[in-house]
């Protein structure tokens, strides 16, 4: 009987029984750096909580869970991702924004392109990289282009694929968040241009309905949205969430 009771026993009752338990965390590429420092932080404020965080593009996430993924926690890239998987009925509560990001430019050191604006872009022969339309970064992209016609030689499903076949010389250049160009340190040379500010993207958090440790889940969102998440958060180049 006790083997039969341990075999039919999920990992989630057996974290509680032994006073441990675990966070899942689903986030958008961009935070990767940011949010691998913080879960480290949250483990070691609250003892027996191991995190495991998942990054991909904000729309790949939307689709597993609403697949029925197991996670606890969901951080997307914009607020159109994050009202999908609400509406889906996947959220518990609302979703908080805390933190926001801006597009630039990445190019490979030494700029061989010579690009110098947002408009070199659509210039023949350049071959641009970005994210395909349905991700945040692409949905942002084609807001700042308005009439400007690019033609991407390749559209990616996350920004982190984005910023490779730059760091990679596939590309000249590939439109990425403020944040990817600073990750990415002497790999790439970042070119801010104004165009952006006309598409900044809130980054929202929310618990997931089918979570199993809502209680670790709220503190994981008052982290990132309090003293502490929001310095590290700034030491990646993401902007504070929106008043």
């Amino acid at each position: 009987m006790t083997a039969m009771l341990a075999a039919c026993t999920g990992k989630g009752d057996a974290d509680a029984g032994s006073g441990r338990s675990t966070l899942t965390v689903f986030a958008a590429a961009s935070l990767k750096s940011s949010f691998t420092e913080l879960a480290e932080r949250f483990e070691a404020e609250n003892p027996g909580t191991t995190v495991t965080l998942s990054f991909a593009g904000s729309a790949d996430l939307a689709t597993q869970l609403s697949q029925g993924a197991p996670a606890d926690v969901f951080a997307s890239a914009d607020s159109g991702t994050m009202a999908k998987v609400q509406e889906a009925g996947l959220v518990d509560g609302g979703p908080r924004d805390f933190a926001t990001n801006t597009l630039a430019i990445a190019v490979p050191p030494g700029n061989p392109a010579g690009i110098r604006s947002f408009a070199d872009l659509a210039k023949t022969g350049i071959k641009l990289v970005s994210c395909a339309s349905q991700v945040p970064c692409g949905a942002a992209a084609a807001r700042v282009a308005g009439s400007t016609a690019l033609s991407p030689v390749s559209e990616e499903n996350s920004v982190t694929d984005v910023l490779g076949k730059v760091i990679s010389g596939e590309a000249d250049a590939g439109l990425v968040y403020v944040t990817d160009v600073r990750s990415a340190g002497a790999r790439v040379e970042g070119i801010p241009f104004p165009e952006a500010a006309a598409a900044v993207n809130p980054y929202p958090a929310a618990v997931l309905a089918g979570s199993r440790n809502k209680t670790a889940a709220g503190r994981f969102l008052n982290l990132l949205a309090g003293p502490e998440g929001q310095e590290v958060l700034a030491a990646a180049g993401f902007g504070p969430g929106p008043a």
